[in-house]
């Protein structure tokens, strides 16, 4: 069994990985960092220091009434995107830990075409 790195658990929720195949298991957020395990395979976890997040990444649709996936960008190792059953619930207990400045939405579909006609347009 993995040790956790927490202390003190704020939360614990059902949740899915998006690194490589879809991975189902728990998010625990607590004092010490941000921790994903997987239910079926104990090697398969994640564990992120709060110290080492640099970004809360959340896909917002339909002006936060679904957010269906959110990402957390480290400052080292990459990004690593899950979606949970209640995401707002998830976001809230990460804004107790992580900076709100650092919490941004992603871009939406409109913005992504309306950013390539610019880049186009100024070429």
């Amino acid at each position: 069994m993995v040790q956790s790195i927490n202390t003190k658990v704020d939360l614990v929720i059902n949740a899915t990985s998006h690194i490589r195949i879809s991975d189902y298991g728990k998010i625990m957020i607590g004092d010490k960092g941000f921790e994903f395990y997987n239910n079926r395979d104990a090697r398969k976890f994640i564990q992120i220091p709060w110290e080492e997040v640099d970004y809360v990444i959340a896909s917002v649709l339909f002006k936060g009434k679904w957010i269906p996936r959110y990402a957390i960008q480290t400052k080292r190792n990459g990004t690593y995107t899950l979606s949970s059953k209640d995401p707002k619930k998830v976001l809230r207990a990460i804004r107790e830990y992580v900076d709100p400045n650092h919490m941004v939405q992603s871009l939406g579909f409109v913005d992504i075409i309306k950013r390539s006609f610019r880049r186009k347009a100024k070429k």
